[in-house]
This record gives structure tokens, sequence and C-alpha cells, in this order.
């Protein structure tokens, strides 16, 4: 099952004792901030839960399914994250 985003809010507003509306509002900024801070290129270190950083994917040929045709596939960026430690842990 997958938690949706009206569901985590949810519960980020339970766990804080404010409206959905406001937990909804700091899921919002908190995504926001992130992806702001990934397009600068900044790498995001929350100690014990993991980093946020992107990462740079070299251009390289690969083949189209569908016709076995080689194709160009040009250099892009991939947002990453990597689990910490804490994290790694508490789900085992």
């Amino acid at each position: 099952m997958a938690v949706k985003k009206a569901q985590l809010a949810q519960m980020l507003a339970e766990k804080s004792g404010v409206t959905k509306k406001q937990g909804a509002e700091w899921l919002d900024m908190f995504t926001d901030t992130i992806t702001d801070l990934l397009r600068k290129g900044e790498k995001i270190n929350i100690t014990g839960f993991g980093i946020f950083k992107v990462s740079d994917r070299k251009a390289r040929v690969g083949l189209n399914p569908r016709t076995g045709e080689k194709i160009n596939i040009p250099a892009s960026k991939k947002p990453r994250f990597t689990a910490g430690k804490l994290l790694k842990e508490a789900i085992r």
C-alpha cells in the first residue's frame, strides 16, 4: 500500500497537533525547499534519515525496445536519495 500526499499531510497534522490544512502546507513547504535546493545543485543531509542529491548521468547509446534501433540518450541529471544508518536500521 502506498501512502498518498493527503494521507501523509494528515499524519503530520495529527502528530504535530495542527489542522490538516497546516499539515499539507508544511509538507508543500518541505518538498518545495528540497526541490529548490536540488535545482541549485545542493546536497541535503538529514542526519540519520538520509541524503538527497543530484547525480549526473552521462550520454549513452540505448536500444529502442520495439525496433532494436540504436538511439542516442542525452546526458541528464537525476535526483537521488541515499538512506541513512538510522533509517536503514529502523526498517529491518
